[in-house]
């Protein structure tokens, strides 16, 4: 079942794939047709020391060998075409259904999984095609055709082969039903050895900090031995198939001399036609051999099928609508009705009634404790996640009618950890819009209070951003992605703790720029700092999923005893007494 899913990424190629077929026919049958004519050779040209038949015979088979050179070379470079191209279009798809997800898939699968998945799973798809295009299309070919053609030529020993492919079957079902199992966890370790890698690599400022890097490299070769363990018992299992296959062969082989030896010496057998049966038990029992090599891979080839299958069968939680509600422009209002919401798995909402609404041309903030759900309000804007009961609106249009490319077009978001990516700043900046002219990206810098710390790098805007903005501080990063919301221009702007890297100075700069940018636009912004939100139209706070006190600052310094308590935490006595009056 997990493998029909993907055939629809094959269809490409079954041209290719019919030519392949094509040219593995011309390979088996050349292959097939050499020991027919070296018995002629001995039996007709060498006892009978007839140098035509020699000749001509010899020429023939040159010629076939070379036909079935030429067959192989082509049946590689087909296979090779049709894998690479088959792996390059599922890891597409792939990678697109990712891109797809809500936060409610990525908490699903982890990061690292993912990871896996896309490159590992991927590529032992890809490897077990190849080998399955190369060998086992031509392989039950070969072994039927061999087994018949020795059985024309000396019935009598036929009985030898079924023994030794009686055999040889039995051992690779043993090998089968033990390795089996084990490629489903060698997948799940690879998944954690990736997991752990990324963790330590990520955090090894703080693990040098602490100094811990004895203890994480302990955790890291703890899972790195789990995987070299399982990796040694699979392939010690593997290597023992190849002597035991030899071990087989070379019985074989020795059986069939001995009694075709006595047959010659009885003569009801001609040595050339033994030479061809031994030939062809060899093919023989050699296609069965690659059969069995093949079998071996396909289990961890399955366990992947079943590990990209999982993904690709993934249901979405979050989908556009069937029928779209195409919203105009009006300034980017937001409105909550009554929302609750739970993740998926938990026993109890983390947010509960939650309605208040936040107007173009103001400043709508939360705050609260750390907990509280105040960045949950904020992904539920974008349809990160869906509200579990109730309604959020944008311009009075509930935000599942819309299409998330329409409603995302509409928001400048900036997240709790500012995220840049590989590239220049310049591009950075133009990433909500890349059309952006240099003025706009000018512009958005300068609101951002970025401008002083780009000016000071060699090469401006076209300065190299590294991996994550790795090459950057905090506060960088952070007025950097401050920047991209607002080159994308768009009607509403959420700020989830986005200032929280920032000094007092530049934070009250930002706000004061941030003010005359936004205007007539909707502006939310989530923060544990009241000097942040001290200005804001409408603060909102937020208690344990509640709201417990809605109102401009001085009004909650008197109505709201928790956001006094935040208030008193943070301001002076002097500024709280001044702000009371």
């Amino acid at each position: 079942m997990s493998g029909t899913k993907i055939l629809k990424y094959f269809t490409p190629y079954i041209w290719p794939f019919i030519l392949m077929v094509i040219f593995i026919f011309f390979q088996s049958s050349a292959t097939l047709t050499l020991p027919n004519y070296m018995a002629k050779i001995i039996n007709e040209g060498i006892i009978s020391k007839n140098t035509e038949v020699i000749f001509r015979s010899g020429l023939i088979m040159i010629f076939v060998a070379i036909v079935g050179s030429l067959a192989a070379v082509f049946v590689g470079y087909l296979s090779s075409r049709i894998g690479t191209g088959f792996a390059r279009n599922l890891r597409e798809a792939v990678f697109t259904k990712v891109e797809n997800f809500s936060l409610v898939e990525f908490d699903k699968f982890l990061t690292s999984s993912l990871i896996t998945r896309i490159t590992n799973d991927i590529q032992q798809i890809q490897m077990v095609l190849i080998m399955l295009f190369r060998i086992a299309l031509m392989a039950p070919l070969m072994g039927v055709l061999a087994t018949f053609k020795a059985y024309q030529l000396v019935s009598s020993m036929t009985w030898i082969m079924a023994v030794a492919v009686i055999v040889l079957i039995s051992i690779i079902i043993v090998l089968f039903k033990i390795v089996t199992p084990k490629f489903d966890r060698l997948q799940k370790l690879i998944d954690k050895l990736n997991l752990v890698t990324r963790e330590i690599l990520t955090g090894l400022r703080v693990i040098r900090a602490f100094n811990k890097e004895e203890y994480e490299e302990k955790k890291f070769n703890e899972v790195n031995e789990d995987l070299t363990r399982l990796n040694l018992f699979i392939n010690r299992l593997m290597m023992l198939l190849q002597p035991a296959m030899m071990l087989i062969m070379n019985f074989m082989m020795i059986t069939i001399v001995w009694f075709g030896a006595h047959q010659i010496e009885l003569g009801n057998l001609q040595v050339g036609n033994m030479l061809a049966f031994l030939q062809y038990s060899i093919q023989a029992v050699s296609a069965f051999l690659m059969i069995s090599i093949i079998f071996i891979a396909i289990p961890r080839a399955s366990v992947s099928i079943g590990r990209i299958v999982e993904i690709l069968e993934t249901d979405v939680q979050i989908k556009d609508p069937i029928n779209p509600v195409r919203v105009p422009r009006r300034g980017g209002k937001v409105e909550f009705k009554n929302v609750t919401f739970t993740y998926p798995g938990a026993a109890e909402p983390v947010l509960y009634n939650i309605s208040f609404v936040a107007f173009p041309g103001q400043t709508t903030a939360f705050v609260g404790s750390t907990g509280s759900g105040k960045s949950t309000i904020i992904n539920l804007i974008p349809r990160f996640y869906d509200a579990t009961e109730g309604q959020v609106l944008v311009d009075e249009v509930d935000v599942r009618d819309m299409k998330q490319s329409d409603l995302r077009s509409r928001i400048g978001y900036v997240s709790q950890k500012a995220m840049l990516f590989s590239g220049t700043i310049k591009e950075n900046i133009a990433y909500g819009n890349p059309n952006a002219t240099q003025e706009e990206i000018f512009r958005a810098a300068a609101t951002a209070q970025a401008l002083e710390f780009i000016k000071e790098l060699e090469q401006k805007f076209d300065s190299s951003v590294s991996q994550a903005g790795s090459n950057f501080s905090g506060g960088q990063k952070q007025r950097l992605a401050i920047a991209r919301a607002l080159a994308k221009n768009p009607e509403l702007y959420l700020f989830d703790d986005s200032f929280s890297a920032l000094d007092f100075k530049t934070d009250a700069a930002l706000r004061n720029a941030l003010k005359k940018e936004t205007q007539g636009k909707t502006v939310i912004i989530v923060t544990q700092r009241i000097s942040t939100v001290i200005d804001a139209d409408k603060i909102i706070v937020i208690d344990a999923g509640r709201i417990v006190g809605e109102g401009t600052h001085k009004e909650l310094l008197r109505t709201c005893s928790i956001y006094k308590e935040i208030a008193a935490s943070q301001l002076s006595p002097e500024e709280l007494a001044r702000d009371l009056k």
